[in-house]
């Protein structure tokens, strides 16, 4: 139990500091939504399959393994690849169009929908006080979200869900991973492969789409290999060990941390809005997760 919560906290860390990284770059520089992403996924990639060759032959000093190709091919999947590019790409290019408020909100109601659908497919079933927690954690981040939230263009909008969507299948087959670290490295590869045609079609359209600056390349890389490399496959360690609904509740905590870590980190204001709605969404987590 103390390993899952420790494991599902570190991951939600990383998921929020992933949401300061993409907000400082995307929002605060003039880099372009493509080169983040690729940068993003590149460098998530490089760090990962330099950790899992790390680990691979520490392995086989003990035990015979049958290689590091053989284990990516092995525990990562097209589909995992996908749903994480998918994500990462229509998340990129939605944020610049819509405020977070009204993004978070839209990519979180779409997980949360992805999620407990499958769960409640497969069986897994809420209890009275665990509904109760649900809607009390959901609550909470609309207190925290609403008043920035304006209603979005449309097509940002449906580009927005279609992210938290992906996400949500991405954390689904994370419950199914053998080994973490090799699911992670392998479907991040499988993701930076996808960028080349991204590369191609922006190429297509016009190459002065391509606009690097080197502070957002910073949090590009930031976001790559600590926020999202380590802290998705430190997620997919977590993942096997609770089920989907919860998987699912206790990502409702990230915009909460966010806006904690921003007033940490950045000096953001810390005001009774987020103090109110932190409660509600960490209450209403614990009413689900608590047995």
């Amino acid at each position: 139990m103390l390993k899952t919560f420790v494991l599902v906290a570190i991951a939600m860390i990383a998921f929020a500091a992933n949401s300061l990284l993409c907000r400082m770059a995307l929002a605060n520089t003039d880099i372009d939504p493509a080169s983040f992403t690729i940068i993003r996924l590149a460098s998530g990639a490089i760090a990962l399959l330099l950790l899992s060759s790390y680990f691979q032959r520490r392995k086989s000093e003990s035990v015979p393994s049958q290689g590091l190709f053989h284990g990516l091919k092995t525990n990562a999947s097209v589909l995992g690849g996908i749903s994480l590019f998918v994500y990462a790409i229509c998340f990129s290019y939605a944020y610049i169009s819509m405020s977070t408020g009204t993004g978070a909100l839209l990519l979180f109601g779409a997980v949360q929908l992805t999620m407990i659908s499958v769960g409640l497919f497969n069986g897994e079933r809420f209890k009275k006080w665990q509904w109760l927690g649900f809607v009390l954690a959901f609550l909470g981040l609309v207190i925290l979200l609403l008043p920035s939230a304006a209603a979005p263009p449309l097509l940002a909008g449906a580009v927005m869900v279609l992210a938290g969507m992906a996400w949500g299948v991405y954390s689904l087959l994370g419950k199914k991973s053998s080994s973490a670290l090799l699911s992670t490295s392998g479907n991040f590869v499988y993701a930076a492969f996808f960028c080349v045609p991204l590369v191609g079609v922006v190429c297509f359209v016009g190459a002065d789409n391509f606009v690097l600056n080197s502070e957002g390349v910073y949090y590009a890389l930031a976001s790559g290999v600590f926020a999202s490399g380590c802290g998705y496959a430190i997620w997919y360690s977590a993942l096997p060990l609770i089920k989907s609904t919860t998987a699912a509740t206790v990502q409702l905590s990230v915009p909460v941390i966010a806006s904690l870590m921003g007033w940490i980190a950045l000096g953001e204001p810390l005001t009774m809005q987020i103090l109110v709605a932190s409660i509600a969404t960490l209450g209403g987590i614990y009413l689900v997760i608590k047995k």
